[in-house]
């Protein structure tokens, strides 16, 4: 299969070389597409060195099967029709297309079939954080209607990209040094700190963040459910965490919800406080599943379940998502010629 990354210098982009190598996707030929600063730079792929181009609108993308976009909202929206246009499928990691109505919004473990039907040859990758919220809710949705979920997310300073990161560990050396700590990703610093901010706010109170959790977990899941979100970057280099409270339409025992996630397809339960065990980033940073524990009813709602759930949102959040938006398609035929 011809494959093409565009964003390959980033750290999504990053994550899909490694993830493309490890889960042994079928990559005959791979193109890397990037910025005019990027373009020129080699990364190693199948033990070959692969030169990172420059994006530009002509017909770099005839015959390439899938491209993999995360190079943000405004390059997708300019670079669709150039990427499409001779039949590639783009699976975006932007928000650009993910509320449009002719664009599927795909978590694989939840609503595979609707990637089956993509007539611009554009896939949306959901929110980091909507991703691993979706997983673990369509467990409990299998066995009782959700009506109600109230989240809210824990968000590490690498979902701002590679520079946040850098700027958040230059942040604690400037603090144990006695220097005043550089602020430039962020509106305020955060090492030591928390956020409860991420991306602009909206009309009504909410930040953009939080509307993108409301908006897509009711479209990704076809579902009438109210969702109330409260975002905030935490000091944690990787792997986004998330309290969730949820209503569902009978009481779902602590027990059954156990049972209901330890059967389903990408949720590994962390579950035994008696012995410290929860998920935590420090530990789920890295891997491919989504981690829940601390499962137990609502003290304040005889029909509520609340739960711990962690991500690493690098990869089941972005990279990982969409490699198996891709695997899925192609067992589906649908992908590949």
């Amino acid at each position: 299969m011809k494959v093409a990354i565009v964003g390959a210098s980033g750290a999504v982009g990053q994550e899909f070389l490694r993830v493309l190598a490890d889960r042994n996707f079928p990559v005959d030929e791979l193109l890397l597409f990037g910025s005019e600063r990027s373009a020129g730079s080699f990364y190693e792929f199948g033990g070959e060195r692969v030169q990172v181009k420059q994006l530009r609108h002509n017909d770099d993308f005839k015959g390439v099967d899938v491209a993999f976009v995360s190079a943000g909202g405004g390059t997708s929206k300019e670079f669709e029709k150039t990427i499409t246009k001779h039949g590639t499928l783009m699976i975006d990691n932007s928000s650009a297309f993910r509320m449009d109505a002719d664009v599927p919004l795909v978590v694989p473990e939840v609503n595979p079939e609707d990637a089956l039907d993509a007539p611009r040859r554009v896939i949306a990758n959901p929110n980091c954080s909507t991703i691993q919220l979706v997983v673990a809710l369509k467990a409990i949705e299998n066995i009782s209607h959700i009506r109600r979920v109230y989240v809210s997310t824990y968000q590490a300073a690498s979902g701002a990209g590679a520079g946040a990161m850098a700027e958040l560990e230059g942040q604690y050396a400037d603090m144990a040094a006695g220097r005043s700590p550089r602020v430039e990703r962020f509106a305020f610093q955060l090492a030591g700190n928390l956020i409860p901010q991420i991306d602009v706010f909206t009309d009504n109170g909410y930040t953009k963040e939080e509307m993108k959790m409301v908006n897509e977990t009711k479209k990704i899941m076809h579902s009438d459910v109210a969702v109330s979100a409260m975002c905030v970057r935490v000091p944690v280099m990787r792997a986004h965490s998330e309290s969730v409270w949820v209503e569902t339409e009978r009481p779902v025992a602590p027990e059954e919800a156990r049972r209901a996630f330890g059967s389903f397809e990408g949720i590994v339960v962390m579950d035994d406080p008696a012995r410290q065990e929860y998920p935590m980033p420090l530990f789920t940073a890295g891997r491919y599943p989504v981690y829940v524990g601390r499962i137990r009813m609502d003290t304040a709602n005889p029909n509520g379940l609340t739960f711990w759930c962690v991500a690493d949102q690098i990869l089941k959040g972005a990279a990982l998502n969409a490699v198996q938006i891709a695997e899925y398609l192609a067992g589906a035929g649908r992908l590949g010629r």
